[in-house]
């Protein structure tokens, strides 16, 4: 039962924007000068979705959307676009969440593939419904395919470091009737 105490819970709230801060600095460090040629996995995203899934009490949306406006003004995206797109794909997957705690790793990571896919199809369409300048198309693609291939480990470092697991019924119901 400790891992729904309140105090867990929002311990836990305020160590996923600590996380996602932690992300963009490491993000934000010049430690290249020369482009580069691929596009790195977005592990904001995969946090944010892995946290989605497994304990959705975890991630409000306000906090995914506060947390995902400070990286679109941070890394210089359209501001908003991004966050609200987030926010909808992890609200797609918290309403999913509780069909995926006893269902398979392998479904659960073909949800976050198609909401991954579904994010970076709906944000290169509204960018170039206003004539936004976008990166390549094979960027985009290398980027959602390393998010994708990367969401493993964000499951994993979240599941054995961070200690978030998914809930168990026992846990899903007392946090149902506490609300």
């Amino acid at each position: 039962m400790a891992n729904t105490s309140p105090a867990r819970i929002w311990m836990m709230r305020a160590a996923f924007p600590a996380l996602a801060l932690l992300i963009i600095f490491f993000h934000l460090l010049p430690l290249e000068t020369e482009p580069r040629f691929w596009a790195p996995p977005d592990l904001l995203l995969a946090f944010a979705m892995a946290w989605s899934l497994r304990r959705p009490d975890y991630v409000p949306s306000l906090s995914i959307g506060l947390v995902m406006l400070l990286a679109d003004l941070l890394f210089h995206r359209p501001p908003g676009l991004l966050a609200l797109l987030t926010v909808l794909g992890c609200s797609f997957l918290k309403a999913r969440a509780a069909p995926h705690r006893d269902s398979t790793f392998a479904s659960e990571w073909l949800a976050v593939a198609l909401a991954l896919a579904g994010i970076a199809t709906l944000n290169r369409l509204i960018l170039a419904l206003f004539g936004v300048e976008q990166a390549q198309l094979s960027l985009t693609v290398i980027q959602v395919v390393m998010t994708i291939a990367v969401y493993p480990l964000a499951v994993w470092v979240s599941q054995s470091i961070l200690n978030v697991r998914k809930l168990s019924p026992a846990e899903a119901e007392t946090l149902v009737s506490r609300r």
